[in-house]
This record gives C-alpha cells, structure tokens and sequence, in this order.
C-alpha cells in the first residue's frame, strides 16, 4: 500500500533534485559557487528536516538553523541562531543565560503554517536593559495572555503565531562564552504518536521551505564595488529577519592585485559587523580567514570613524577582510539598535601594495 507519505517523500527528493540542477545551470561560470552549492543544497535540507519533521509545538526545543556548517540566509561569524515552533494556543517559558553575548534576542514570527516563509513580526524582546534573576538570566513568557509576573518579559501571542527566533552575537565568538536557550511549554501532553498524515504534512512543508529558499538564489552581484546607502530599521519584514537593526548592502569584484577599501562611520549601537558573501548568501569559511569583521575587531581611526580593506591579498592595513578565493561577491553591513541611520560607506579600488 502506498502511504501519503510515501508520496510527499519523493516530492521531496524531485524537489531537492531539481534545485541542483538548476544551481548547476545557473552557476556554470562561477566555478567556485557552484562548489558551495551543493553544500547549500544539503544544509537548506537539514534546516528544513529541523524545522517541518522535528519541531514539536507541545515539548519545543531550541535547534540552531545557522552556523559555521549552516551556511545559508545570510549567516554571519559572530552570531547564532536557534529555532523553536509556536502554538498560538500555548504558554513558553524561555530561561536565556546570555555567557558573553554583547546582544540577544527572540522574535516570534507569523504567518503561513505550512513551509513558506514568515511574513510578519508577531513581537519580540531584546536583552538592552531588562531585568535578570540572581544568577543572570533573563526569563521571557511567550502566551496569548499576559502573564502578570514582575521581572519576566513578555511576548503577546496572535493567532498566526508560528515561530520563535533566538539571536545572539558575540564579539569573539571563537574564544567567547555563547548564550544558552532553554523553552518549555505549559501543561505539555504525556504522549506521541506519529501518523502517517502528519508526517506527510510536514515533508510538504519541507519541500515547500527548500523550493522558496532556492527561489531567492543566486542573487544577482549588483553593481560591483559600491556600497548602497544605508536603510533604517524596518516597520517590516520579510522571512525571519531582525526588526532592530539597520543594513546596508553591496558588492565586490576584484582582480587579485586590487583592493576595495570602504570608509565609514558608525553610530552608536550595540553591535555592528561587515559580511563577504557569495550569490547564495552565505560566508566564506571563517576557520581560516577573516571574511568577516566587527566593530569590536576593527582599529578605528583618530577621529572614530574606520577604514575596512576587501582583498584577495593581505595589505599592510590591519582591517583587512579576505575574499577566500571569490573574484567577486556580496557586501552585507548590519547595525543593531543603532541610535541613527547609519551614513552611506564611501569606496574606492586601489592596487592592494598601496594599501
């Protein structure tokens, strides 16, 4: 007898199939792209396991969605992220012992239930002065009511409720202590029993998250060595981006001798960085190379603002930012909690010896 699942397991595997092939027509002349691809193609995969088969709305867990081997949506150095799935119905208790993140958040999304991206911010919290028990952390409830209790967060609950995104950036995510995430819902059940209808449902949702994510892939370069004027925080947004930070975006293409340098300045905010991504919006491995920096790493100049230097080489300027082998490849800027917008980054390309 075929079941339904089944049926939704091979659409799954078509989809999967066919997102390669497509990477593999449309990456033809980007050799080294195409290489990462494939490596894309199976952690959007994994993310989607994660996310549609495993998540458990009654008995949530944190799972990291991005890292240094989930490399997809926009991933940076200095951050993890961690997903949980929402009942709109229910009450979490989220305990957040923050370790050495300079900046934590949750956001709860809504919107579809069935694989497509979020479209909304249903509410979220941050760490910026709230108040934390004796031992540090910071307790936030995530329920349709409000929960009345003094020193806990609170985020309301609406009808389209469907996830809950973790942030958290450190300054030296190598050496630092990362931030722990716990949630437990209320009065959960005793039992599971998994069905074959459910189990379909979710491997739809799964093929529908991995179809929508490579829809958005490769972007385009954009104009090539030129950074786009800043735009605000956002009254909205898109798929499980931040709703309190401010981005900037552009794009490189050097030859081996070249340097782009971009000068800038920063307001004040509680964090701040600057990503080389490649056409699937992913870093470079950051094991072996700076291709990535923050406002912590960076030397300013006298005068507060900085210089930042985007080479295939090393120059002798020590806010160097290497393109691990790319020739060409996307510029994401970020600023969270910033006090203003921030001003457009100006850029030249000079011969990287001079640099």
């Amino acid at each position: 007898m075929t079941t339904e699942t089944e049926a939704a397991f091979a659409e799954l595997l078509e989809t999967v199939s066919a997102t390669h092939a497509r990477m593999v027509e449309q990456l033809a002349d980007d050799p080294q792209t195409l290489l990462e691809a494939h490596k894309w193609v199976l952690s959007i995969l994994q993310v989607a396991a994660e996310v549609n088969l495993w998540a458990d709305k009654a008995r949530p867990r944190f799972v990291e969605i991005v890292g240094p081997y989930k490399k997809w949506g926009g991933d940076n150095s200095d951050a993890f992220y961690c997903y949980a799935p929402i009942d709109p119905t229910r009450t979490y208790r989220v305990r957040l012992d923050p370790g050495d993140a300079v900046y934590m958040s949750l956001t709860v999304y809504g919107g579809p239930d069935d694989g497509r991206y979020s479209t909304r911010i249903v509410g979220s919290a941050n760490s910026e002065g709230v108040e934390r028990d004796e031992e540090g952390a910071i307790h936030i409830v995530i329920s349709p009511d409000d929960p009345g209790e003094a020193g806990v967060l609170w985020i309301r609950l609406e009808a389209d409720a469907v996830a809950a995104i973790t942030r958290d950036y450190l300054n030296d995510p190598r050496h630092g202590r990362r931030a722990a995430w716990r949630i437990e819902a209320d009065d959960p059940p005793e039992t599971y029993r998994q069905d074959d209808a459910d189990l379909a449902r979710r491997l739809r949702a799964a093929t529908t998250w991995i179809g929508e994510q490579a829809s958005i892939v490769p972007i385009p370069l954009g104009t090539p060595n030129a950074i786009d004027p800043p735009y605000p925080v956002p009254t909205t947004t898109f798929g499980w981006a931040a709703g309190d930070a401010a981005y900037a975006m552009g794009a490189f293409e050097l030859a081996d001798d070249e340097a782009l340098v971009i000068r800038g300045r920063s307001p004040e905010c509680v964090f701040w960085n600057m990503c080389l991504w490649n056409r699937l919006l992913h870093t470079y491995n950051y094991d072996y190379e700076r291709v990535t920096i923050n406002g912590a790493e960076v030397q300013y100049e006298p005068d507060g603002s900085w210089i930042i230097v985007i080479s295939a080489r090393r120059p002798a300027h020590p806010n160097w930012v290497s393109t691990a082998g790319h020739g060409s490849g996307r510029i994401w800027f970020r600023w969270f909690l910033p006090t203003e917008t921030p001003e457009q980054p100006q850029v030249e390309v000079l011969p990287v010896d001079t640099v």
